[in-house]
């Protein structure tokens, strides 16, 4: 009769043994989502991590992502590293209404989205894809060429997939040397996928380099719990900066601005089309400087030379595309340019005193103005590219309120209550204008009040 060790002892052994065996091998079945054990036939250049914690990772994520593909059917896709995975499977609720899918993988770079993009991504359909990668490529010390080559063919590969899909590209975030991830490099990277990107109708620059970046160009402590990924604040951030932008492809917002203009107010835009405004003729004074620029740059149509009106009565966009009417406001789109210089004015004259009214929202960085009667008011993401960057009351992607009241030759301008101008010069008389130059800008419920 054998003897019995002690149940205690035994149960020891047994855990003694379970630990020296060598982890159970992941199932063949799994093999598809594993991160090839070498570069050899891969796509792209540069980094790919392979270690354990990574391979983890890697593999659990799309394993459950691969049961979801009919599910996440025609979502819009949030594609990335520990960034976009940070931010949650409903990406924290930012986007109420929209159907989201978030794609991020902790730790991926470049070449690993690439790797990954037809399964994890393409096999949804999606109805439009959100951006942010390159990070972990630079703390691999992948040189910055080498980055924006990965981007070339992740870009490819979505537009061979569905060419008129919507992309919001988003730039590197600031981070810190100290994370091995020094300024100078992130923002060579962000003006490679600038460069990458121009004149491309599809995709939408985001400048989340500005919308973050402190005074030494680094990630600030408020926003970023360790110098790398957004803390609650940072991430309410981003969703901030990419409603606007998310608004224009049609993604949120859809309900038209129910509003009326106060008493002795008329609209000057009906919110439905660009009844009332067109482009004026280049002015003689500039169409040297504006032939000059274009010569300098390709894809530029910074000051485009109109040698004549034109109005565009019934119009939803511009000839150009850069100025829409959608959801009851008037949009002035970003350039795929870049910058683009370019003014859109309403047929009318306004020789009277009057006090106009107008709400606006900015993407980060964006660069807008207002043109009362001639003279330009700059309307800008005012903390981000000033002037007027100690206002109190400017809400940063949020709608703000300008208030312009003309008497006699002067201008009183504010913003949200808050003074920009006591005495703006204006002349005697000319139209209403809007301005586009970077970024995105939005105008609603433009009215006026003329004076007797």
């Amino acid at each position: 009769m054998k003897r019995l060790l002690p149940l205690p002892i035994a149960a020891l052994l047994f855990a003694l043994i379970a630990v020296a065996q060598p982890a159970a091998p992941i199932p063949s079945a799994d093999s598809r989502y594993q991160i090839p054990p070498t570069n050899d036939g891969l796509p792209g250049a540069g980094p790919i991590r392979r270690a354990d914690w990574f391979q983890k990772t890697w593999i659990q994520h799309r394993r459950e992502w691969a049961a979801r593909v009919a599910l996440d059917q025609h979502a819009l896709v949030f594609l990335g590293d520990s960034i976009t995975d940070g931010w949650g499977p409903e990406m924290g609720g930012s986007f109420p209404g929209v159907k989201v899918a978030n794609r991020g993988i902790g730790g991926d770079t470049t070449r690993g989205v690439l790797i990954r993009l037809h399964e994890d991504v393409l096999a949804l359909h999606p109805v439009g894809v959100v951006l942010l990668i390159g990070t972990n490529d630079i703390e691999e010390q992948a040189e910055p060429e080498t980055i924006v080559g990965n981007l070339k063919l992740i870009l490819a590969e979505l537009k061979k997939s569905d060419p008129r899909m919507p992309i919001v590209l988003c730039e590197v975030f600031p981070s810190s040397a100290s994370m091995k991830r020094p300024a100078e490099k992130i923002h060579r990277v962000n003006e490679l996928y600038a460069e990458a990107v121009k004149g491309d109708p599809a995709v939408t620059v985001l400048d989340t380099w500005s919308l973050f970046a402190d005074a030494n160009a680094d990630a600030p402590a408020s926003l970023f719990r360790d110098l790398l990924h957004p803390n609650a604040a940072g991430y309410a951030k981003w969703a901030a900066a990419l409603r606007p932008v998310l608004a224009t492809l049609g993604f949120l917002e859809t309900e038209p601005d129910a509003f009326t203009p106060e008493p002795g107010f008329v609209s000057l835009f009906n919110g439905h089309d660009l009844t009332g405004w067109g482009f004026r003729p280049t002015p003689a004074a500039d169409i040297e400087g504006a032939k000059r620029w274009q010569a300098s740059d390709p894809h530029a149509a910074a000051w485009p030379i109109v040698t004549k009106a034109i109005c565009f009565d019934g119009q939803t966009a511009s000839n150009d595309g850069r100025f829409l009417a959608k959801a009851r406001r008037l949009i002035v789109a970003t350039p795929t340019e870049g910058r683009r210089i370019q003014q859109l004015s309403t047929t009318r004259e306004f020789p009277k005193d009057f006090i106009l009214r107008l709400e606006f929202r900015a993407t980060p960085n964006a660069d807008s103005g207002i043109f009362i009667r001639e003279p330009q008011l700059q309307c800008r993401d005012y903390l981000v590219a000033g002037p007027y960057n100690k206002l109190t009351k400017y809400r940063p992607q949020d709608w703000n309120e300008i208030e312009i009241t003309v008497q006699g030759g002067t201008a009183r301008c504010t913003c949200n209550g808050e003074l920009l101008e006591e005495a703006f010069p204006v002349p005697a008389t000319g139209p209403i204008g809007l301005e586009g130059d970077r970024g995105q800008m939005e105008y609603r419920r433009i009215r006026i009040k003329e004076m007797p």
